[in-house]
């Protein structure tokens, strides 16, 4: 990785590439510094890099309680979504009766971020559970709100801070979130209309699933080789091109709004 920026800020603007103007991105607030930066502060980076560039109308839904705070007035990161931080935060609204005017069975969200111990070849995600769920090895935080993002958004994004063989396996033990058991028919069998995982992001690289719910290597982070990806797979990685893309470099000018506006403070992605 190059000393010009971190792993963080490089899938940050990645991340926020992938935002359209007028969406409304969902995130909450993580237990677990790892994972705390895969679902919160990423995220969160991405937004506000997003809409300080390319998506000004991007509505930025923080625990479905704070709508577009003003986190550049952050001096540290909450770790409950009532905790007097954030309550006292300036934001453009709070609803602490969400979803209020959006309502993710209506399908109101555009996207969200969720994580979890396990990870399918079917983006089915895991954080229930290893071993038998009548008998688990470990049990873990459970599905929290994980079942209505993977059905009742319009995409998710898997955000996963390890890539190991033991967290990409051929099949979860648990599922927490539904992902494309059976590629798009099958999920149109089990009842869903839309929504799904459409990225999983990885410290080596990130994934896409196609309009027919296969998983595909998107491109691979600068200084990681492809069989370094596919060694710390634990399920094959169909269609992989010869020539994969490397993730595309954080240009000066979009560090400098990460690091100036949407994060001066370094709650999200640390002082460089």
């Amino acid at each position: 990785m190059s000393g010009r920026y971190t792993l963080e800020e490089l899938l940050a603007v990645d991340l926020a590439h992938t935002i359209e103007d007028g969406e409304v991105g969902f995130t909450g607030l993580a237990t677990g510094k790892a994972a705390t930066t895969y679902i919160t502060c990423i995220p969160m980076a991405a937004m506000e890099l997003a809409q300080r560039t390319h998506a000004p109308n991007l509505t930025i839904l923080l625990s479905g309680v704070y709508f577009n705070p003003d986190v550049a007035k952050l001096h540290t990161l909450p770790e409950s979504e009532y905790e007097q931080v954030l309550v006292d935060l300036p934001s453009e609204a709070q609803m602490p009766g969400w979803p209020e005017q959006w309502h993710h069975r209506a399908g109101d969200i555009s996207f969200g971020f969720g994580s979890g111990v396990q990870v399918d070849r079917e983006g089915n995600l895991n954080s229930t559970c290893i071993g038998d769920v009548r008998r688990p090895k470990v049990e873990l935080v459970g599905p929290i709100f994980l079942p209505e993002h993977f059905s009742c958004f319009g995409r998710e994004y898997i955000m996963m801070p390890n890539h190991e063989r033991r967290s990409f396996v051929e099949k979860v033990d648990y599922i927490s979130g539904v992902g494309w058991p059976g590629g798009a028919e099958g999920r149109r069998k089990l009842g869903f209309t839309g929504g799904g995982p459409k990225y999983i992001y990885t410290p080596k690289c990130i994934f896409y699933f196609d309009e027919e719910g296969i998983i595909c290597l998107k491109s691979i982070h600068p200084g990681v080789s492809k069989q370094e990806v596919v060694d710390s797979t634990g399920f094959s990685i169909p269609n992989i091109a010869d020539d994969i893309p490397t993730t595309p470099e954080p240009t000066d000018e979009e560090l400098r709004i990460l690091r100036e506006q949407a994060d001066p403070n370094g709650i999200f992605l640390g002082k460089s």
